[in-house]
């Protein structure tokens, strides 16, 4: 019996520091869903795609936020912003995806929020562009 549903294994968590995103690739598909301004015509499973796509993004940017935060002092306004970035991108993703263009919206407002909050992180902790 195949499966339809693949299993990412990943104990030592090596793709959140090891493999780098195509940061411009996820930018161009957070516009193009945000850009949607009623029905896309796409079929819920290509919906779902997305949003899964936009989810795994989130994910993975949320570590990288993670990790240029905590190179800031404990005080620094700049790290209090992304840990409260960080608890609404934490139960976001929690959320079973569907195959909806609201879905899919939901997720790309989140990469998007992410990544803003990694740019001002960098502009403070400039080693954190650089951080594995």
């Amino acid at each position: 019996m195949s499966s339809t549903h693949l299993v990412l294994h990943d104990p030592d968590g090596r793709l959140d520091t090891e493999v780098p995103l195509d940061r411009e690739f996820h930018k161009a598909l957070v516009k193009a869903v945000l850009g949607w301004t009623g029905d896309p015509a796409l079929p819920p499973a290509d919906l779902q795609q997305i949003a899964l796509l936009l989810t795994g993004t989130a994910r993975t940017v949320a570590a990288d936020v993670r990790r240029a935060a905590d190179l800031l002092p404990e005080d620094h306004a700049a790290r209090a912003l992304a840990d409260v970035v960080l608890e609404e991108a934490s139960h976001r993703p929690s959320v079973p995806t569907e195959g909806t263009a609201r879905c899919a919206q939901d997720r790309a407002r989140l990469v998007r929020a992410l990544y803003e909050r990694l740019d001002r992180l960098v502009a403070f902790a400039p080693q954190a562009a650089m951080a594995p």
